[in-house]
């Protein structure tokens, strides 16, 4: 057994090999040539462990001037690392905005997940057990299943002297000689 708890009380549904290709693929077309929809993003974030950069991309569902990043595949690792870094950065056609992440109640998430999944069902159907087109009351008892952010646009007052964004970084403990 994992000693890892989220492994083992978090939905996550593991993409296959094609899934996952065709996922850096895009990831790559979207953040480098800027190619996709209005509502496609690379999103950035730092690993909690390592601190290393990943990016995957990502739907952004956009309800009533509001941004929210869903994962229709429930826990994965940029959900898990955004959770400790506190933010992430959405790149689209060369541009790049950072945002602080206001994790969405379980209670408010079943209207946002029929938006999510009538929008983007193309994409996503087959990480939902109910239809596109089903009222958001089919959604309750599994909403506490996909992890939902409201992002909120960093101020003036959330940035540095250089004008970038104040986004946490895990500390690196590896790296850290504790005997000096």
């Amino acid at each position: 057994m994992s000693k890892d708890p989220d492994r083992r009380t978090h939905f996550f549904i593991r993409p296959n090999v094609v899934e996952r290709t065709f996922s850096r693929v895009f990831g790559f077309l979207v953040g480098t040539f800027g190619l996709g929809l209005s509502h496609h993003y690379l999103l950035e974030v730092r690993g909690r462990r390592s601190g290393r950069l990943y990016s995957t991309p990502v739907n952004l569902l956009e309800q009533a001037g509001r941004r929210f990043l869903i994962s229709p595949r429930g826990e994965t690792q940029w959900v898990r690392n955004a959770r400790v870094a506190g933010a992430v950065t959405l790149v689209q056609r060369g541009r790049r905005q950072a945002f602080r992440l206001q994790p969405v109640p379980d209670e408010e998430k079943p209207e946002l997940l029929k938006q999510y999944l009538e929008r983007f069902r193309i994409y996503v159907q087959r990480c939902f057990p109910v239809t596109a087109g089903s009222p958001a009351e089919e959604f309750v008892p599994i909403a506490h299943r996909y992890p939902v952010f409201e992002l909120i646009a960093f101020t003036d007052a959330d940035r540095d002297a250089t004008g970038q964004a104040r986004i946490g970084v895990p500390p690196f403990n590896c790296c850290v000689d504790h005997h000096s």
